[in-house]
Parts: structure tokens; C-alpha cells; sequence
């Protein structure tokens, strides 16, 4: 064979710096009949090959994608292509990076740990410690909290009863008779959580007090203060300046009998119901009494036990030591003092707080397992930041009966967000923002590793919630320790934001069970209404005569295929006739009890003893004119 010419190797360079180097492997030359050797030919590319004009051509999407991809050949590769991208991106980095708070000062924040580990290094004596430092505590609780619980006397009445704010004084004696009562703070804070009718108003989400005294331009009072017999008697005290919302207080009412057109006035932060028609009954405060009445000491109380939950969580580096203690403490805070359930005597509340402590331990010790201790577990110092984070959000969550006091939403019900202002404005807002902290978590869990983990879990607990709301005859409600159950396990991150909203879930449970107990998540729709209207029939009612001095009304033969058997005539929201079928004629005439005052009516109809819903106010005008009342049903 012929050597090359050097221009022949002078192109054959050329050439090759013009091409890549894939391009620059020609093989081996084809063999022949007469050749010893077979030459193999190799593929262009795993994926790509040389169309005939020479361009790059790509393999057939069966081709590129694998075996195990054929079991969902039914989804369009797009989508497919996009679940495995989003797969890939929810096992985050490889390898994953494990969040850890790096604290301000730690030599500041660890220093009463050293302290304690320098004197006291050996276990029995840091277990001793605790001991007597938990013995200090239930000592000052357990002495504040039995002066608080003695309720003092009042000269000339003896010893006040202890009463719940939503007391009223309707059941007692009509005639005269004196009450020595003692109200808790805050009942201020109490709102009647179904419509009630008062005359022709409807008063919902707001405080109970009809009445109260006149003033002049100047807001002096001209009157005796007087109120309706149904009014709430602590928030009445409260509009009278007797007791303080803040501290609660003693006072003395007494009966008045029956009384005429209740005025309103805005007092000591109260707006009162007017009501222009006569009452059966009403009461006003006996004023200048000496006592020794004792105050409510909340507030006392809860100075006792922050300063002893702080020092425990700057003062220990275990989350076993931390938790528990802290846990417990706030559990008897609020059940024995924030937000006690309703009870008379200190005995009986104890015996129930201990009764609900148990199982809420229980679960707590469970969410402490799989959020709070992977949380907190080598925290390297940051107690104070834990101090302030995650013990300062225990507590908002504890106390969120005035933490929370200024959201406009009392139960998550549909009936209840319609009705209340502001209610669905703020459901929003509480959306976005929860939705917001979702994501921030969402971020944390990835670079752990942990996402596709907790999407299981979290699809798990939606598909219970889906099944929960289409069970028949049941309705799903979300209680504040099950809300809390449901989005602590996306807190276990070691982030300074995850120890703020752990800290805020844990008072939420903590509240949610020293208060109401581990109610129901599915209840009758009974059970959610409580007092409020039953959707039941109405009845029609004629006026057959009306004069200025009497009226008598007419009705037909109640519906007895539905379960009603009688009728009920409330005048002035006070029950004044009742009748039942097979009794009598089905009318009824009323006397004017008072001249130059109109009457309210309202009819509904009964079921043994039972009342159904009421009607919609009617006037009976001092003139003798009847109004009809709106359509709709009232309480």
C-alpha cells in the first residue's frame, strides 16, 4: 500500500478538528468475503442516531424510558415525565441536610445549664433538684390558689356563691329576695352563641344585659339601675361597676319585681339591650356593702407559674425533663384558673381536671415521641430561644381565651360563619396564613429527607377527614386539640419558627382538653345546635279581635302525624298560655296588663312538654293595632 501524500494528511487534520470526536471514529473498514477477521460496526448513541442528511435524530420515547414506566404507559408522557420530576424533588438533597438552630450568645444561653452540671453533675442530685424545684411550685400554686378559692363574706348576707358568667338570676324567687354572689374575671368575654329574641331584636355574639340605668348627656346616671331578670348577672355587675371584669368580685342582687322599659347604655365597656314592654321580674345590685370578698387571682396565679416554667426551660438541656414538667404545669393552669370548666366548688373542678389529665398525658407522650423530642433533641444551647419561642407560644395557645379573644369565629360550623361578622373574612385570613407556614415547613422537611414521608402521613389524616364528613347524620367539627393533633407532626424540624408553632399546637391541645375535654369530632346535628333553633314547623295564628284593651287570637289543629300536640303563647318572651289538643277551644283572649305599653307575642308549638321554634315577634300596640311579625323562626 501506497504511503499518503502529505496533502492527503494535511486534509485528513483539518477535517478532524472540524468534527467531534464521536464523529471522528469511522470504525473499522466493512469485512469481505475474502477477509480473515469480521469487523463490528458500533451504535452512533444510546439515544440518538444519524438521520439520512446527516442530522441527529432522537430514539422513540418507548425506547428511552424504562421498563417500569410501561406499567403507566395509559398517562401521557408529559405528565408522566412531570409526577417523576416532582418524586425526585420531594426526596430533596443528596445527602440530606439536617436543620440545626445555631443560638445567639450560646455561652450567655448555656450558662445556667453549666451552672447546674458544675455543682450538681451527679444524676441523683439533679433529680433531686427538680424534685424540690416541682415541690416549690405546687406549693405556691396550691396556696394562691386556695386563697382564691375562699370567697370571703359579706357583712349582713353571709358567704357569696361562687357563680359561672353566664349565671342569670330568672329561677329565684319572684319576690323580695337578696343573692350574695362572686363572679370570676373576664366574663365580659361571654357572648350568647345563638340568636336570642328580645321583644322584636335578635341578639347573637354579644353580651346578655337588658337594661340598666338612664344617664343624662353628661353619662351620669338618673335612674335606679335596674335590669331584666334573664340578664347575665356578672356581666350586669360588670355594666354596674359592682364587680371588675379583670378581677372578678362580690356583690349583692336583689329582686324587683316586675318592671317596665329596660333602657340601653354603653357602661364599663358593655352595651345593654333596651326592651320597652314590662318583665315579670328584675333585680338591681345592693351597693356600699363592707366585705372581705376575695378577688379572683388569676392573675397572681399566672405569674407564679411563668416565672417557674421559665426558669425549668433555662435551666435544663433534656427535652424528657422539659416537656412533662411544662406540660403539667400549664394543664392545672388552665383548667384550675384561665379557663376552668364550669363548676362551684374547687373539689369537684379538681376531681375533673384530674380525670382529663390522664388520657391528654397519654397522647401527649405520644406527640412528644414523634415531633417534640426529634425537635429538640441536641439543641446546642439555644434554652433561652426555646424560652422565648416555644414556651412563649405555649403559652399563647394555653391562654387563648384571650389570646385569641379578638377573632370573630366561636365555632367552625357553617351556621356560625354566616352569622357571625367578620367570621369568614377572618376563616380566610387564618387559611392563607396557615397555608403559608405549610409551605415554609414543606421546605424544612425536604432538605431533611423527610417530605415524601410526611405527605403519606398527612394523606392519611386527609382521607380520615374526608371519610369523617361523608358519614351520614354525623357532622365533622374541628376542636382546638384536634386541629393541634393534626399539625404537630409537621414541627419536628429544629427551626427557630418550628419551635414557635410547636410551642403554639401544644397550648392549643393543652387548652382544648383542660377546658372541654376530648369532645367528639363527630356529633348529631342536635349536639351542635345546643340551644339554638330547631328548623321545626311554625304555626299560623289569626287575630280574631283586637282592641286597646284585649286581643284574642285563633289557631288550628297542630300537626299530630309530626309529633306536635299542643300550642305556646309567649307574651313579652315570657310563657303565658299553653295549650293542648283535646283541651278546649282553639282560641285564646289577652287582657292589656299595662296602658300605653305594647306586648310582644310569639307562638310555638309544643311536643309534650317540649316547645318546638318560635315565631317572629308580633306587636300588640297600645292603640290596639296588630303588626304581624316577620317571617322566620326565633328563640
Amino acid at each position: 500500500m501506497a504511503a499518503p501524500k502529505p496533502s492527503d494528511v494535511e486534509n485528513r487534520s483539518n477535517r478532524v478538528d472540524d468534527t467531534s470526536p464521536w464523529d471522528q471514529y469511522e470504525g473499522p473498514e466493512p469485512s469481505t468475503s475474502g477477509s480473515s477477521t469480521l469487523h463490528v460496526r458500533s451504535r452512533a448513541s444510546s439515544s440518538d442516531i444519524e438521520d439520512g442528511d446527516g442530522s441527529r435524530g432522537t430514539l422513540p420515547v418507548w425506547l428511552r424510558e424504562s421498563s417500569k414506566s410501561f406499567h403507566f404507559r395509559w398517562v401521557p408522557y408529559p405528565l408522566r415525565h412531570f409526577a417523576r420530576a416532582v418524586a425526585a424533588w420531594t426526596k430533596g438533597p443528596d445527602p440530606p441536610q439536617r436543620q440545626r438552630i445555631s443560638p445567639f450568645f450560646p455561652a450567655i444561653q448555656e450558662a445556667p445549664v453549666k451552672l447546674i452540671e458544675k455543682y450538681l453533675p451527679r444524676p441523683i442530685q439533679k433529680a433531686g433538684l427538680l424534685a424540690g424545684f416541682l415541690f416549690c411550685w405546687l406549693l405556691a400554686f396550691s396556696l394562691v390558689l386556695h386563697r382564691s378559692a375562699s370567697a370571703g363574706s359579706i357583712e349582713g348576707y353571709g358567704k357569696p356563691q361562687p357563680i359561672w358568667c353566664g349565671a342569670s338570676y330568672w329561677c329565684r324567687p319572684f319576690d323580695n329576695a337578696n343573692f350574695p354572689f362572686r363572679c370570676p374575671a373576664n366574663c365580659k368575654a361571654v357572648h350568647v352563641l345563638n340568636p336570642h329574641a328580645v321583644g322584636k331584636q335578635e341578639i347573637n355574639y354579644k353580651p346578655f344585659v337588658i337594661g340598666g340605668p338612664e344617664e343624662d348627656d353628661s353619662g351620669n346616671a338618673t335612674t335606679d339601675t335596674i335590669y331584666r331578670a334573664d340578664s347575665f348577672l356578672c356581666q350586669a355587675a360588670i355594666h354596674a361597676g359592682v364587680v371588675s371584669n379583670q378581677k372578678g368580685g362580690c356583690g349583692v342582687a336583689k329582686l324587683a319585681g316586675e318592671h317596665s322599659n329596660f333602657p340601653s347604655t354603653y357602661r364599663n365597656g358593655i352595651q345593654s339591650i333596651s326592651f320597652d314592654a314590662s318583665f315579670p321580674k328584675a333585680f338591681t345590685f345592693v351597693s356600699g356593702l363592707p366585705s372581705d370578698c376575695i378577688k379572683d387571682l388569676r392573675w397572681p396565679l399566672l405569674a407564679v407559674t411563668v416565672i417557674f416554667t421559665t426558669i425549668l426551660s433555662i435551666s435544663t438541656a433534656s427535652p424528657a425533663v422539659f416537656f412533662p414538667c411544662v406540660f403539667t404545669m400549664l394543664f392545672f393552669h388552665v383548667g384550675l384558673v384561665s379557663d376552668p370548666p364550669i363548676n362551684t366548688d374547687y373539689a369537684s373542678l379538681s376531681s375533673l381536671i384530674i380525670g382529663r389529665f390522664l388520657p391528654a398525658a397519654f397522647v401527649a407522650a405520644v406527640f412528644y415521641r414523634y415531633s417534640v423530642k426529634p425537635q429538640q433533641k441536641d439543641l446546642q444551647g439555644a434554652f433561652m430561644e426555646r424560652t422565648i419561642l416555644w414556651l412563649g407560644g405555649a403559652w399563647v395557645g394555653s391562654l387563648n381565651n384571650y389570646t385569641f379573644d379578638f377573632i370573630p369565629i366561636q365555632r367552625l360550623t357553617p351556621s356560625d360563619l354566616r352569622a357571625q361578622p367578620g367570621a369568614r373574612l377572618a376563616l380566610v385570613i387564618i387559611v392563607v396564613l396557615l397555608f403559608s407556614i405549610a409551605l415554609g415547613q414543606v421546605y424544612y422537611l425536604r432538605l431533611e429527607g423527610r417530605l415524601p414521608k410526611y405527605l403519606g402521613i398527612y394523606a392519611i389524616m386527609v382521607a380520615f377527614l374526608i371519610v369523617c364528613v361523608i358519614i351520614p347524620s354525623l357532622n365533622l367539627r374541628i376542636h382546638h386539640y384536634f386541629l393541634a393533633l393534626l399539625l404537630l407532626p409537621g414541627t419536628r424540624v429544629q427551626t427557630r419558627p418550628s419551635l414557635l408553632y410547636q410551642g403554639i399546637l401544644v397550648g392549643l391541645f393543652i387548652n382544648g382538653t383542660a377546658r372541654w375535654g376530648f369532645d367528639s369530632i363527630l356529633q348529631t346535628a342536635a349536639a351542635l345546635r345546643g340551644d339554638g333553633q330547631l328548623g321545626s314547623l311554625l304555626p299560623h295564628v289569626n287575630v280574631t279581635v283586637a282592641t286597646a284593651q284585649s286581643i284574642t287570637f285563633s289557631w288550628r289543629n297542630p300537626p299530630m302525624d309530626r309529633g306536635y300536640d299542643g300550642l305556646s303563647i309567649l307574651v313579652n318572651d315570657v310563657e303565658r298560655y299553653r295549650w293542648y289538643y283535646g283541651e278546649g277551644e282553639k282560641e285564646h283572649t289577652f287582657e292589656r296588663r299595662h296602658e300605653d305599653e305594647r306586648e310582644y307575642f310569639r307562638f310555638g308549638y309544643m311536643s309534650g312538654s317540649g316547645a318546638a321554634d318560635f315565631t317572629k315577634a308580633g306587636v300588640w300596640e297600645s292603640t290596639g293595632e296588630w303588626r304581624e311579625g316577620e317571617e322566620g323562626a326565633s328563640l
